[in-house]
């Protein structure tokens, strides 16, 4: 069994190369999306269709509903399965998406021992405050408006007495997939920028505003996938604060934005990208990576 990943930023056509690859190559396909895991959030997510999919076995993709918790643990659950899956019916494994946090994890690995679903007992701030006194070097890394690291670090020294440096040492982190063979797409910005458009368009034109409309009446605002690009913006046109031209373009913006924060990650935290900027080239590659 052979595994890669195929990342790249947002509308840069990860999901239909993925497919491409997969029919090609006998794999099931684990998706490296945050979005993408939750039920009945089709549009936003931009998820492959069931038609698209092709008959392909897909991983990670409505594993819960929008009201329940998903984070890292709940992904690597969801590789190991996938692997299992693959190993079992000899079938390689391609995982895609845009989370390169998850992507991170598997690499890197993740010291494993720690409840992430303990609600907190003191706000964002008073635990930001206090983690920087416990522990101020560990902490130089962390923003005080980045809530989900700061949970988890809080949750770290509540759980254990250990401020984050001293649990690290003696919890190292296990990788999963230490050696994964990573494959990005690129695009230049013009040519992103107008592929994001168009598919902003797209959701918009396929029931976008319909389906956060049907999300909200269900499950209200208060999930965290209900603060998404795609899903804050249509709320806000909801409210009267956006008209719909204003709606279209604000979500091509933020996804923009986000694009250029996944490329900037992606290039910080992977070494040895295996990159290019022609659809057809990458798949060439990747085709080759197989057949050796």
């Amino acid at each position: 069994m052979k595994e890669i990943a195929i990342i790249g930023p947002t509308a840069s056509g990860k999901t239909s190369l993925a497919i491409d690859i997969a029919l090609k190559t006998n794999s099931v396909i684990l998706s490296l999306d945050s979005l993408s895991v939750y039920k009945e959030i089709d549009i936003a997510s931009a998820k492959p269709t069931k038609q698209e999919r092709a008959g392909i076995v897909h991983f990670g993709i409505d594993e819960v509903f929008p009201n329940q918790t998903f984070d890292v643990l709940e992904f690597i659950a969801c590789y190991k399965k996938a692997k299992m899956y693959a190993k079992e019916y000899d079938h390689n494994l391609v995982i895609v998406g845009g989370t390169g946090f998850y992507l991170k994890t598997l690499i890197d690995g993740i010291s494993l021992g720690i409840s992430t679903h303990e609600p907190m007992d003191i706000s964002i701030q008073e635990a930001y405050e206090l983690l920087v006194k416990l522990d101020p070097v560990y902490m130089q890394k962390i923003k005080s408006n980045d809530k989900y690291r700061i949970e988890k670090t809080y949750n770290i020294y509540r759980q254990t007495k250990l401020s984050p440096t001293e649990y690290f040492l003696k919890n190292p982190k296990k990788p999963f997939a230490p050696n994964l063979p990573i494959f990005e797409i690129m695009w230049e910005p013009e040519e992103l920028r107008q592929r994001i458009a168009l598919r902003t368009k797209q959701m918009l034109n396929e029931g976008l505003i319909d389906e956060v409309i049907f999300l909200e009446q269900k499950y209200t605002r208060e999930p965290n996938c209900m603060s998404s690009i795609g899903i804050i913006e249509t709320l806000q046109y909801l409210d009267g604060k956006l008209s719909k031209a204003q709606l279209e373009e604000k979500i091509a913006t933020n996804t923009a934005q986000l694009a250029k924060r996944q490329r900037t990650f992606n290039r910080s935290q992977f070494n040895n990208l295996q990159t290019k900027n022609v659809l057809e080239s990458l798949n060439s590659d990747i085709l080759k990576f197989f057949s050796i």
